[in-house]
């Protein structure tokens, strides 16, 4: 734990309630909406992470058992943690989510998950959250923390229910009551005894959008996702070949999935972010699948310098969008694009360019 001390007398001249007010206005000074403080105790949590890991839900990400329970017992992790200061960002980069609805019904376009389509939110979240670490050492001196931005085996939402930002709705995602859910968390894992607020309550009661709009019906049951079923799994984190009967649900899906967030009730309270770098770049909020195909190698890496997406591959990359065109219309255009990719070095391309020019051979028949 960085700073890490002996703390157990160093904090008796500072009134820990003020200190987490001071916390909070501080935290909001900097740009994160809501900012809560939790206990450890992650049992309930645990027991379902395990569960989760041995139905085989998580597929191939097989760093989600990697650190056995140090994920759920934040203390394993770091340790001489007591409490975890979680806060969230919200990303949301357009006015009102009909531009997005409208995206995923025009085939020929590429739909990029929203919470991509600016720089990486992994340094920006990082940063501030050392800001506000800062500031706290300014304020009462050292003490051991640690900041955390999905970079280790932590459970975010699982903590930012209990430090009572929100509630993890049926989709999984974490829903907080005046704004949604399109934002980021990030967390200090720290050793300061702070006071912790209460867990906020589940409002997602008899709605089921979630799970009715899943295009894969990945949303297995209530609060349970089969990730190996999850079109954000398949265009992300799956390496290898996309299951050749989930194809057509992808549709133009290219890059991750919004849909069980789109129709939650609840971001009907979302406003867009403040944050110019979560602001889309390089138009991938709204270019045809034709363009975005024909990138080479270097104008993806360009294109995508300071993004999340680069973190795929061009070889994946290539391998979704060649699917979407699969799904399109048929037209000269996608055939010609597709034809252009059929002696591609890479098998993985080359397999899904060839079942894409099935699909329009099919529908020509």
């Amino acid at each position: 734990m960085t700073n890490n001390i002996n703390t157990a007398n160093n904090y008796q001249h500072h009134d820990l309630q003020q200190l987490a007010h001071h916390i909070k206005s501080r935290a909001s000074a900097l740009g994160f909406q809501g900012v809560g403080i939790a206990d450890t105790e992650l049992s309930d949590a645990e027991h379902r992470l395990l569960n989760w890991l041995q139905q085989g839900y998580h597929g191939e990400m097989d760093y989600m058992q990697r650190h056995g329970t140090k994920r759920s017992r934040p203390v394993e992790l770091e340790k001489g943690t007591v409490r975890v200061i979680s806060a969230t960002m919200n990303y949301w980069p357009e006015p009102d989510q009909a531009h997005s609805q409208a995206l995923l019904n025009d085939p020929d376009k590429a739909y990029v998950s929203r919470y991509t389509l600016g720089r990486d939110y992994h340094k920006i979240l990082r940063k501030r959250l050392q800001t506000l670490a800062n500031d706290i050492t300014q304020r009462i001196g050292e003490f051991g923390y640690r900041v955390f931005t999905d970079s280790a085996p932590v459970l975010e939402k699982a903590l930012a229910e209990k430090a009572g930002l929100g509630w993890i709705g049926k989709h999984t995602n974490l829903i907080t009551e005046h704004t949604g859910s399109w934002f980021f968390i990030g967390e200090i894992y720290t050793d300061l005894p702070l006071p912790i607020d209460a867990p906020a309550n589940n409002h997602c009661g008899t709605c089921q959008a979630c799970i009715d709009a899943c295009p894969t019906n990945a949303i297995v049951a209530p609060y349970t996702l089969d990730a190996r079923l999850c079109i954000s799994y398949l265009t992300i984190e799956l390496r290898g070949s996309i299951p050749v009967e989930l194809r057509p649900l992808i549709g133009n899906r290219v890059y991750g999935c919004d849909d069980c967030q789109l129709v939650c009730p609840w971001n009907r309270f979302t406003e867009s972010t403040n944050e110019q770098d979560f602001l889309p770049r390089h138009q991938l909020h709204d270019c045809s699948l034709v363009e975005l195909f024909s990138w080479s190698e270097s104008e993806f890496l360009q294109n995508t310098a300071g993004s999340a997406i680069r973190r795929i591959g061009y070889e994946c990359w290539l391998r979704n969008l060649a699917v979407a065109l699969g799904n399109a219309p048929t037209s000269l255009s996608i055939v010609k694009a597709l034809k252009n990719r059929l002696q591609h070095p890479s098998a993985l391309v080359r397999e899904h360019v060839q079942w894409a020019l099935q699909q329009h051979q099919s529908a020509s028949q």
